[in-house]
Order: C-alpha cells, then sequence, then structure tokens
C-alpha cells in the first residue's frame, strides 16, 4: 500500500474514537501488551515521560518537548489527535516521522495486527513506541489519548507521571462524577514514580493522595508549588508571566515569555516547571535559560498548533481547540480579555457528547455561524442551531467549517473578533 492506501486501511477498517466514539474503548491493555510483545518491547528502550489530565495535557507536553530539545536532549513526541496530518502525532525534535516509516510499519506487521485485532490508538501506539526506540531518542513525552487507567499509553515505565487536571469530558466512558474520572486519570501513577499534579481541586485531590501513597509515589502538586502573574505582551505579542516558588525560602523566580499566548497557559506553566524540576532530580541538565528560550517557541520547536492561535487580523481571528466546559470556560476568559468590538463566534461539536453544559455557558451577546465538523461524529449544523436557539444563542447554520468561517469573515467588520472552536476536529480544518 502506499501512504494513503495506508492511512485508508488505520482510519477505515480499525476503530477509531474520532470515528465510532465509544467502540474505541478497549476493556484492557492486553491488545497493547501483545502488541508489544511482537515488537520487542520497544517501550522498555527509552525512557519517558507520561502525560495526562482532562486540559492543556496538550500544551504541558509540547512546552515539556520544546524545554528538553531546547537542552540538548534528543527528544521524542506521541501527542493526540492530529489537526491535519497524522504524522503530527509522532515526532523527533519536533520533526514529525515520514510516511515511509508508517507505510513501512503497516506493511511489515500488518497480518499480526489483523491477528491481534488492535485498534487505531493501540496501533499507533506501537508505532511511536517501535520509531522512538529505534531512533534511540534520550527522551519521550508521551500524552494520555483517553482517561489513563485503560489508554493503550499506560504500559510505559516512565521517570515521571503528570495529571494537569480533572474536567467534565468522556463521561459516558470515564464516569459521571469527577471522582470518578479522576480515578481513571490517577491509572497512570505508578509505583514509585514521581508524580506532578498540575492543578489541587478540593473534589478529587484526595484520589491523587491516595493513589499515590499506595504506590508510594512521591507527589506535587504543581499549583500548590508556583505562584505565577501576568505581565502583560511584548511587542511581538508573547504573553509575559513572572513565576515564583511559592516556598519563600526556594530562591526561585522566573520572567518568562509564552508563544502560547492563551492565559490558560498560566497554570500549564506551574505543571511543566514541576515537572522540569523533578527531572532535574534526576540527573537532567535543564538550565533556566533552557526553559526561557523554549517556551519562547514552543510552536516553533514542537509544532504545535489550534492553542488560542491568531489566523488573521482586521477582522481579529482566533482559533483554540478548547471543546469541553473547562476549556470553554477558558476561551470565554479569553475572549473577554481580547479588545472588540462584536463578537462572530464559529461554533461546531460532536454528536456523542452532552453539549448542554457548553452551550449553557456561551454568551447571548454573539453572532453563531453552526457549522458540522467533517468527520463522521460531527453534529449536523441545524441539530447544533437547534439545540443553542433552546439556550438563546442566536445565529445560522452552515454545512462546512470553511464556509462559516468565510461568512464570518465577510459580516464582521475590522474592530470585530472572529473566533472558531467547539472542537478539535473544527480547529483541524482551518489551521
Amino acid at each position: 500500500m502506499d501512504y494513503k492506501e495506508t492511512l485508508d486501511y488505520l482510519y477505515s477498517q480499525l476503530p477509531m474514537f474520532s470515528r465510532t466514539g465509544a467502540a474505541a474503548m478497549t476493556k484492557d491493555l492486553s491488545n497493547t501488551i501483545a502488541l508489544c510483545d511482537l515488537l520487542g518491547q520497544p517501550q522498555q528502550k527509552f525512557r519517558s515521560v507520561h502525560v495526562g489530565g482532562t486540559n492543556g495535557k496538550g500544551s504541558t507536553s509540547h512546552m515539556l518537548a520544546a524545554i528538553l530539545q531546547t537542552a540538548g536532549y534528543k527528544t521524542g513526541l506521541y501527542t493526540s489527535p492530529h489537526l491535519r496530518d497524522f504524522r503530527e502525532r509522532i515526532r523527533i525534535n519536533g520533526e514529525m516521522i515520514s510516511e515511509g516509516t508508517v507505510v513501512d510499519f503497516v506493511a511489515k506487521y500488518k497480518a499480526d495486527l489483523d491477528r491481534i485485532q488492535t485498534s487505531f490508538f493501540e496501533m499507533t501506539v506501537g508505532l511511536a513506541f517501535e520509531v522512538f526506540a529505534q531512533e534511540q531518542v534520550d527522551i519521550a513525552i508521551i500524552e494520555v489519548g483517553l482517561g489513563g487507567r485503560l489508554d493503550s499509553t499506560n504500559v510505559i515505565s516512565p521517570l515521571l507521571s503528570v495529571i494537569t487536571n480533572i474536567g467534565w469530558d468522556h463521561m459516558n466512558l470515564l464516569g459521571d462524577t469527577l471522582p470518578l474520572i479522576a480515578a481513571e486519570k490517577a491509572g497512570i501513577i505508578k509505583k514509585d514514580t514521581p508524580v506532578v499534579i498540575g492543578e489541587y481541586q478540593r473534589e478529587v485531590a484526595d484520589v491523587f493522595i491516595n493513589k499515590a501513597h499506595q504506590e508510594q509515589a512521591k507527589q506535587t502538586f504543581a499549583s500548590e508549588t508556583w505562584h505565577a502573574e501576568r505581565n502583560g505582551r511584548t511587542d511581538q505579542g508573547l504573553l509575559k508571566i513572572n513565576v515564583s516558588h511559592i516556598d519563600q525560602r526556594v530562591p526561585r523566580n522566573l520572567d518568562l515569555q509564552l508563544d502560547l499566548t492563551g492565559t490558560y497557559q498560566i497554570k500549564n506553566v506551574k505543571t511543566v516547571l514541576s515537572a522540569v524540576e523533578e527531572l532535574r532530580l534526576q540527573g537532567f541538565n535543564i538550565s533556566d535559560d533552557h526553559i526561557r528560550a523554549a517556551l519562547k517557541q514552543v510552536s516553533k520547536l514542537t509544532g504545535l498548533n489550534g492553542r488560542w492561535q491568531i489566523l488573521g487580523q482586521d477582522p481579529l481571528i482566533i482559533c483554540d481547540t478548547g471543546h469541553n466546559p473547562n476549556g470553554i470556560a477558558e476561551v470565554l476568559k479569553n475572549i473577554a480579555s481580547t479588545p472588540h468590538k462584536n463578537l462572530h463566534f464559529v461554533l461546531g461539536m460532536v454528536n456523542d457528547k452532552d453539549i448542554s453544559k457548553v452551550l449553557g455557558m456561551l454568551t447571548q451577546d454573539a453572532t453563531y455561524y453552526f457549522c458540522r465538523p467533517n468527520i463522521p461524529r460531527g453534529l449536523s449544523e441545524d441539530e447544533l442551531r437547534e439545540q443553542a436557539n433552546g439556550m438563546g444563542l442566536q445565529g445560522k447554520a452552515y454545512p462546512s467549517v470553511k464556509s462559516a468561517m468565510i461568512a464570518a469573515r465577510y459580516t464582521a467588520n475590522k474592530d470585530d473578533l472572529v473566533f472558531i472552536g467547539g472542537s478539535t476536529f473544527v480547529v483541524a480544518e482551518i489551521v
């Protein structure tokens, strides 16, 4: 098979969450274990950091990778989902793997993949592990795909586990209370392996404290370790923040500039700094200068897109992948702090989630452009408009993300703001 045929095989013949939803969730790790056995246990041949959580795990993973690259380490990065190109999921020092690497892996193991009946996620994880082992990376940042305990990535033995936060997402798979969701995320905490929890949240803190105690894992809450203040923006638009250690006996104070400019990144930076502290304790040579230099150019170093990303001016056009209640709350904070006269909101969602919470959060003081992302799970634009109208949100329906964006851009005045989001798959079509 050529590259296109290989991708068709990946997408069409194997269960994939972005196509089939809950069908992609496996009941145990037996398939991943069988695949790793077949590949010769590649996940044991490189050092790793495991990153989970509800929101911010992608940004945190990319920031950590950028810092490690800047510090001179050959760094693997496994993330999901991708926006435009499947190969975005697997990078080394910011470079996507080649099309030939994907083709060769599937060609070599296709019969075994069919025999084991691996899912899209399991096979993609196996590809990442084999690439990182063959390329002899110094360290790999491995982002959890969904949940944690049963996620295909949860066969690694990392140097460090990171859990950013807990919010409402994938309740049909992970549980309908925050403690239940936290318990699934806490499944990546390993015995004698330090864990950084990004945010102390009273409702779920005990879940992590008890799991860490059970596994004899050193535990750090980053939000209780660092204080961070926003200090405006540079002339180039970088977000300026000052970060200091809450314990005044610890002489740590950093002035940082971030190219990931959403203010929610302030939370993620605390998580990243706590992770860096743990890696330093394990012998990694990472200086404050490495941190400063890396955080100025995370997108350039790692290829990250879709995080409060500016797509155009006059009118200002911005997109963001935030899609669950916590993510949308952060998006709305950033919209409120961005100068504009009128808000034009291009909105698309998927059809297998309860979207009422998100719709109930959105401002009625905006013109909406309802659209359907171009995936089988995409919620129809007419159904979205109907539900949104019931929440007092007014606007027209459009058959595609692109047509909705064009309409918003045409209607908006120069001093207006056009925001595009509601789903990762919406953003994927326009970045």
